[in-house]
């Protein structure tokens, strides 16, 4: 049963690392919409905010970041098997079929037809983009609140656009950020219910005490 099990797994693995590969057109970003739905959706390995958190860290390491998280992925089902199965079978077709045009670049730049189909898959990548963002976007503000959230947004996209400061530089001071902010949560959280406590036991002491 277990080696049923762990075929299965490599399986699930290698078709639905082979699809993002072979699917996603356009570099790493518009592969990750088709990821995030293979992993969280279709066979459920992880949640939302765990795919969210990964994708934070995968940004702010170097290397393509399509071919990072099927690592990531393939490591936390299988190990470090899993994990070269997936980049293998993420790669791998994509990497065979360039070999295989290779001899047809020039032809198949300038052709109508291609260029046709580039114009027609663009809108389609834009679209599941902007949902993935929105979802996180949605996400952000659920946990920090609105005003918080938007200026966030507004903090990021000024750091990125007007200053210009390296996506990975931003990444790690908000994820600095997150980590403080969790941590003074936790905190928070923790004194309450202490302060909570205290008040009950001051409570139980004053009912004995009139009793």
């Amino acid at each position: 049963m277990k080696d049923n099990r762990a075929r299965n797994i490599y399986m699930q693995l290698s078709w639905a690392m082979m699809k993002t590969g072979v699917i996603g057109y356009g570099g790493g970003p518009s592969v990750i919409p088709l990821i995030r739905y293979e992993a969280v959706t279709q066979y459920k390995w992880m949640e939302d905010d765990e795919f969210g958190e990964i994708l934070a860290l995968a940004n702010a390491l170097p290397g393509p970041i399509a071919t990072k998280m099927a690592a990531y992925i393939g490591y936390r089902e299988k190990g470090a098997s899993g994990a070269v199965v997936s980049v293998l079978a993420h790669i791998l077709p994509s990497g065979l079929a360039m070999i295989l045009l290779l001899s047809f670049v020039q032809y198949l730049s300038s052709a109508a037809f291609i260029q046709g189909m580039i114009g027609a898959v663009t809108p389609v990548i834009a679209v599941m983009l902007g949902m993935m963002a929105y979802e996180f976007g949605e996400r952000a503000v659920k946990g920090l609140g609105i005003y918080v959230g938007i200026g966030f947004f507004a903090l990021a996209f000024g750091l990125l656009q007007g200053i210009s400061i390296h996506p990975a530089i931003v990444i790690l001071l908000f994820l600095g950020y997150g980590a403080f902010h969790l941590r003074t949560v936790a905190a928070l959280q923790l004194r309450k219910q202490r302060k909570q406590q205290r008040q009950v036991q001051q409570k139980e002491g004053v009912t004995r005490g009139m009793d």
